[in-house]
């Protein structure tokens, strides 16, 4: 999950898995795959360097499983 900001101040997360896509309009529109949209104060490039962050963090734990096992 990725820590994101309503344009409130209110934190919440987001799965990354769920998003469709990122627009800037100009503010920052993330579209989730059931069509809902949410507007979040950080820019497309934070979103999107968020969710390289967990992505890396996930491919990371997989890989060091798979070294553990001997795979």
């Amino acid at each position: 999950m990725i820590k994101v900001t309503r344009l409130n101040g209110e934190e919440f997360y987001i799965n990354p898995d769920l998003i469709q896509y990122i627009e800037r309009t100009p503010d920052t529109v993330i579209t989730l795959t059931n069509d809902k949209k949410v507007v979040v104060k950080e820019g497309v490039e934070e979103v999107i360097q968020r969710i390289v962050a967990f992505k890396r963090q996930i491919f990371a734990c997989v890989q060091y499983k798979d070294e553990l096992v001997g795979e």
